[in-house]
């Protein structure tokens, strides 16, 4: 059998092999497991029509198509699955637990309060922790790091419960999701006297994809017109159905202003993981987490909130989280002092790592340093060409002019305090929805201030650099000023998707919409060396206005489209406008007119964007 052709160039036949790529592969890559030289891809695909170099980052549809024209199965590898043959080469796994049964033992739940804006949430976790994190310590709770735990007491025995705190904005559907990947329990706020709003469904959703139970807390019971049972009545729409109905979930009426009913919730929360859930872990075995959030420290550098989900993280481990890597020098909890050891559902600041983690990067402990930068190197290579193939914008031969005309984009830089907020925050600005003709570009982002470095790559790209909760370091601030930098700065992420909505619409060429001024008929042609056919009219209705667009119509058909009216005159003086029931002369850009036809004019109008 002959070897395929693909765009003129002879290839090998794959005759239903399957090859095995990783997301954001180059042609390199390809013909490498192919053994082929990478120009004749190169060549094949742009006789194809594609135009792609040799070690440019490959969409998945281009890899597979450039596969069934050789006759190859191409499995483009999902990042979990290239994640998980990663570990495997190093005789990794994550997410199980070593040993029998007899090795695991019981983990207090760990909980993530969801739920609309304003419901209370924010005021319902600050309850808890004044109440039960705070307890005898002057000042209460020393310090934010993302997570922390409580104890109480049930049937007489002291219960431990882990909380999470994720920021509740709408926008940050991203850190709620993962924030639900990472639970075992969702805690749904929901206000008696507004009732379930929009983000309380997404909250719900987002709850029941996780496939973790819920329990719902009935906020503002003491508030005027406030409604628990109507509440109750609505959230069985979501199928959450109240045990006094006959249903599983458990409803509490609390008022986190007051501190009503705080115990009350927390004993709920222990009795649904009791009934729903077997929270046991393996303490004897290296340590398994998530880094819930991270953020870059002036004095202590990166900075990684860890939850442990199983196994014990000591200080001296080496770790990797994602693609950042280190050794445990130091952790410290919800009080700000020292931890040695880390068991499951413990939640624990981890200083050590060479970079800032991302939210929801898994975190596991290898047996030495070079494990661990080898890992980290990897993915960091991986994440580099996914991006790069998402970000890559394909062009045909077809469609390569239209591409090279001008279009206007919009390039973000993108700095915060932590990995999560970054995260949630290109999200949320990604999702504008904006016509075709304008692009939005995020072509950096980062934890921490706006540095130099950032100004300068602002300045080749001609792009805006965003700063929520930072500020600009050092003289990057002047640099800025020098090169004429845009540097904004937010606290408010609602206020940054406003802004750079409004910024992408002041891109978009503007819509125009023609509105009718009147209609003239031709009732003599009068011939002028000077000025050519000279039209008498009658104004049958509105206007005609000297230098208007114009159109020429003649037995219902257009003659003549985008004429100007260059010239017009009342009898025998210049008019700027002449009104319907009067005649009038005027000469258009267009000569060959007849009389009985039809003059319209008309302008246009900017049509106001949604």
């Amino acid at each position: 059998m002959r070897a395929p052709e693909v765009g003129g160039v002879r290839l090998p036949d794959g005759r239903g092999q399957v090859l095995r790529l990783a997301q954001g592969a180059s042609l390199s890559d390809f013909a490498d497991k192919i053994d082929v030289n990478p120009s004749q891809l190169v060549q094949a695909l742009f006789n194809l029509g594609e135009m792609v170099t040799a070690t440019q980052s490959v969409t998945p549809e281009t890899l597979q198509l450039l596969g069934e024209e050789m006759g190859f199965k191409v499995q483009v590898v999902s990042p979990e699955d290239e994640d998980r043959e990663l570990l495997d080469s190093f005789d990794l796994s994550f997410g199980e637990d070593e040993g029998g049964e007899d090795d695991l033992e019981v983990r207090p739940a760990v909980v993530t309060v969801m739920g609309h804006v304003d419901h209370g949430k924010t005021r319902l976790l600050d309850s808890i922790r004044s109440a039960k994190v705070g307890e005898g310590e002057a000042g209460g709770i020393t310090q934010h790091i993302g997570a922390y735990q409580v104890t109480v007491p049930v049937d007489e025995v002291d219960r431990t419960i882990t909380f999470i705190d994720t920021p509740g904005h709408e926008a940050f559907t991203a850190m709620r999701a993962r924030g639900a990947k990472s639970t075992d329990i969702a805690i749904i706020v929901v206000a008696a006297d507004d009732g379930v709003m929009p983000q309380t469904v997404e909250a719900i959703n987002h709850a029941q994809a996780a496939d973790v139970p819920i329990v719902v807390a009935v906020n503002k019971i003491d508030k005027e017109g406030a409604q628990p049972d109507k509440i109750r009545g609505q959230m069985t729409e979501y199928g959450l159905v109240p045990e006094e109905y006959g249903g599983d979930t458990m409803f509490v009426d609390i008022s986190a202003k007051q501190g009503l009913n705080i115990e009350a919730l927390l004993e709920a929360v222990v009795l649904t993981a009791d009934a729903s859930l077997d929270l046991r872990a393996n303490p004897d075995m290296d340590a398994q987490g998530v880094a819930i959030e991270a953020h870059l420290d002036r004095g202590r550098g990166p900075v990684a909130t860890v939850l442990i989900q199983r196994g014990t993280l000591r200080v001296g481990d080496s770790i990797v989280a994602g693609d950042a890597y280190g050794r445990v020098r130091r952790m410290v909890d919800e009080h700000g002092e020292d931890v040695a050891e880390a068991t499951p559902s413990r939640p624990v600041q981890v200083i050590g790592l060479t970079s800032v983690a991302g939210a929801g990067d898994t975190l596991m402990v290898v047996e030495e340093d070079r494990t661990a930068r080898q890992i980290a190197d990897r993915r960091n290579a991986r994440k580099r060409n996914a991006m790069a193939a998402r970000s890559r914008r394909r062009i045909s031969l077809e469609d390569l002019d239209s591409h090279l005309k001008e279009t206007s984009q919009l390039n973000l830089i993108i700095k915060g305090d932590n990995s999560g907020t970054v995260e949630a925050l290109e999200e949320a600005l990604m999702g504008i929805e904006i016509d075709d003709e304008v692009q939005l570009r995020v072509i950096d982002r980062g934890v921490g201030a706006v540095t130099e470095t950032n100004v300068n790559l602002a300045a080749a790209s001609d792009a805006v650099i965003i700063g929520f909760n930072v500020r600009a370091e050092g003289k990057a601030t002047e640099m800025a000023n020098r090169e004429g930098v845009d540097i904004r700065y937010y606290s408010i992420i609602y206020q940054a998707i406003d802004e750079i909505e409004s910024a992408l619409k002041g891109m978009l060429k503007p819509i125009y919409e023609e509105k009718q001024l009147g209609q003239a008929e031709i009732r003599q042609i009068f011939r002028s060396s000077k000025v050519g056919n000279i039209a008498g009219c009658m104004v049958l209705d509105g206007i005609m206005r000297r230098n208007a667009k114009a159109r020429l119509i003649r037995d219902g058909n257009v003659v003549a489209e985008e004429m100007t009216v260059t010239s017009l005159r009342r009898e025998k003086d210049d008019a700027t406008e002449v009104r319907e029931g009067f005649e009038c002369g005027l000469t258009v850009t267009y000569s060959d007119i007849k009389i009985g036809d039809i003059v319209e004019t008309y302008e246009l109008v900017e049509k106001p964007r949604d």
